[in-house]
């Protein structure tokens, strides 16, 4: 037995919903006409069930090199650049991540490395030119 519909339902048909959610008063009650395409949706897309969530992509592994060479960046300076360009190679062939990691420890081990230079060269003309004017 069907009842009419109750006061301000936005059922057209008089049929009750056993679950009590309201009808989409937008959806097209009659279905896609054969060989039209279909209507197009607006929004994120609704999945099917609540199991056919897809699961968030898994993060990228970062490269080790890359970690190692910024870490040497501070601890050994001229590491730092063996292991960045290392770890450079490893990322495009691999497809991992860290390549931002791998670009700093590159930078710094070659800043860090350049004042390393410049600080013993410093030394050795300073220890020269004080040799040779005490004597």
């Amino acid at each position: 037995m069907t009842y009419p519909p109750a006061p301000g339902s936005n059922d057209p048909y008089g049929q009750q919903n056993p679950y009590g959610q309201q009808p989409d008063p937008y959806a097209n009650p009659y279905g896609a006409a054969p060989g039209s395409p279909a209507a197009p949706q607006y929004g994120p897309p609704q999945p099917q069930s609540p199991y056919a969530q897809p699961y968030p992509a898994a993060p990228q592994q970062t490269n080790t090199m890359a970690i190692l060479a910024l870490v040497f960046a501070f601890v050994f300076s001229p590491l730092a650049i063996v292991f960045g360009h290392m770890a450079k190679k490893q990322i495009r062939e691999r497809g991992e991540g860290g390549d931002a990691l791998a670009t700093a420890g590159l930078i710094l081990g070659y800043i860090f490395t350049g004042l390393a230079v410049a600080v013993c060269c410093g030394s050795v003309f300073l220890a020269a030119i004080s040799s040779s004017t005490t004597s």
